[in-house]
């Protein structure tokens, strides 16, 4: 059955968005690519703040507190029912949690054919990218780099280190049946 979901973890700024758009090229029919950056853009000020909210520390260290997991449940809940409505949807996900956070994903998809993918890239090349962007806490990439793929099984893994998001976008798309 051709995956109705995709998803795409990896650290920050390991190139989850590129792929998602170039997903949305590539792949037949529309596609909506949501994730991480849209939840916490969607947050209240009082959300994007350490505490009950989601924190940035100066390190590139995340914390994320009760009120923003509660938010954070109904996000993943909602995307899994777009999704079980016929939407077709591509997720940019950090999972902070690593394993943990993969079985909520789960819970909520399941059912549903999803593509589980893994986008890595070297620590030191997303800091690169890190530094570049400028919208994001210097240390993030490098903190997130493995912590997000720790027990998190995969039905395919790409690598942005050497490889551009269009050719990366390309096989994920070979494997969506």
């Amino acid at each position: 059955m051709p995956a109705q979901v995709i998803v795409l973890n990896g650290g920050s700024s390991s190139g989850k968005s590129g792929i998602a758009r170039c997903l949305q090229t590539v792949l037949p029919g529309p596609w909506l690519a949501l994730g991480t950056d849209t939840l916490v853009e969607a947050l209240p000020p009082a959300l994007r703040t350490a505490g009950d909210g989601i924190g940035f520390a100066d390190d590139g260290e995340v914390s994320v507190g009760p009120a923003f997991r509660a938010v954070e449940a109904a996000w993943i809940e909602g995307v899994a029912a777009m999704a079980r409505a016929g939407a077709r949807i591509v997720v940019d996900e950090v999972f902070l949690g690593g394993a943990h956070s993969q079985r909520r994903w789960q819970r909520a998809l399941g059912g549903l054919p999803v593509l589980w993918v893994g986008v890595r890239c070297e620590a030191a090349v997303a800091a690169g990218r890190e530094i570049a962007r400028g919208d994001r806490t210097a240390g993030m990439a490098a903190a997130q780099a493995d912590l997000v793929h720790r027990g998190v099984t995969y039905d395919l893994e790409v690598d942005t280190t050497r490889t551009e998001a269009m050719e990366c976008a390309r096989t994920i798309a070979a494997r969506v049946g």
